[in-house]
């Protein structure tokens, strides 16, 4: 460049191209560190769980990150989305590395070919939960069939087990989520479904059992003051999941670490987190793919027609 300006006798042009460039390669170099290192770390979105703020939502999952830091080397920036779907666009348009999905929205992005399984939480040998239907014990929803005519809160409606789950029983049940509900609350999350139920904003709630678990242990709710309307068949536990696009030897060494961070040296139980920020055993990296054909079935019953009908009707209310 500088032989070219003492050719051209400095021309104000080229000046000017040579300033633009001094400022573009230092943002260049720094963006050519390696992805996974402190200087270019891994992007990863969460899908926006209990703890009803999005710093809530980092402080669940931080822990188990901080680990793979530890014991791996690699480096993560932590976001949390906005909706189930903003998690799936995210990992769909390349702004994200690594996602927190719920078993529903993981199942969507595969489908997309934008993401693939990285590790499953393990829980007292499981991988697997339960989302149900909840209702004041004095209120007058006992049983399922109770629920015709009555307000229903679901949380996110691309969410396994606080909408896709319950609007599967719903229909099991003969009941149709739209003809024969009275109203329905969509409030975007699991415990934004519970408040709403105990704040007498529905008479029924559609959130997980680990989301009712996780309020009752923070004395936001008594068990004694809200009761189980229907539990769910098991759910595989939502997954974090790694998007098609990384490098295969980047993907080996983030499986690797995951299957492993819970032996690690250094790493104690408390720093070993799932979804809402519980305590797990580990993490399965090894977790067939076909066990989220369930998810996907239950996709596939509660689809876009009935999911804009629901929409429509919780719009009207």
């Amino acid at each position: 460049m500088r032989q070219c300006l003492q050719r051209t006798g400095g021309h104000p042009v080229l000046r000017l191209l040579t300033l633009c460039l001094a400022l573009i390669v230092p943002t260049c170099a720094w963006s050519a560190a390696p992805l996974g290192s402190a200087q270019n770390p891994l992007r990863v979105v969460l899908i926006p769980a209990d703890g009803g703020t999005e710093d809530g939502t980092r402080a669940d999952f931080q822990p188990v990150f901080n680990a793979i830091t530890r014991t791996s080397g690699l480096h993560f920036t932590l976001r949390v989305g906005q909706s189930y779907n903003a998690v799936v666009e995210a990992m769909c348009n390349g702004s994200a590395d690594v996602a927190f999905f719920g078993p529903v929205a993981y199942v969507q992005a595969r489908k997309r070919g934008c993401a693939e399984l990285l590790a499953v939480s393990v829980e007292n040998g499981r991988s697997t939960y339960y989302a149900g239907i909840f209702a004041r014990t004095k209120g007058p929803v006992r049983r399922i069939a109770d629920l015709k005519g009555r307000r229903v809160a679901f949380g996110d409606l691309n969410s396994a087990s606080s909408f896709i789950a319950q609007a599967a029983m719903l229909l099991d049940a003969r009941i149709d989520p739209v003809r024969d509900l009275g109203a329905v609350r969509l409030t975007g999350s699991h415990a934004s479904s519970l408040a709403a139920l105990v704040q007498g904003q529905a008479d029924a709630a559609a959130l997980s059992f680990d989301s009712f678990e996780k309020a009752v242990n923070q004395g936001v709710v008594s068990p004694r003051e809200v009761s189980v309307v229907a539990r769910s068949a098991p759910i595989p536990n939502p997954p974090l999941g790694m998007s098609t696009r990384l490098p295969p030897a980047l993907k080996t060494r983030l499986k690797r670490a995951f299957a492993t961070v819970a032996r690690a040296p250094g790493v104690t139980p408390d720093m070993i987190r799932g979804y809402g920020g519980k305590r797990v055993d580990g993490y399965d990296t090894t977790y067939p793919e076909r066990n989220y054909a369930a998810a996907a079935a239950m996709l596939a019953r509660v689809d876009d027609p009935l999911k804009a009908a629901i929409l429509k009707k919780a719009a009207a209310r």
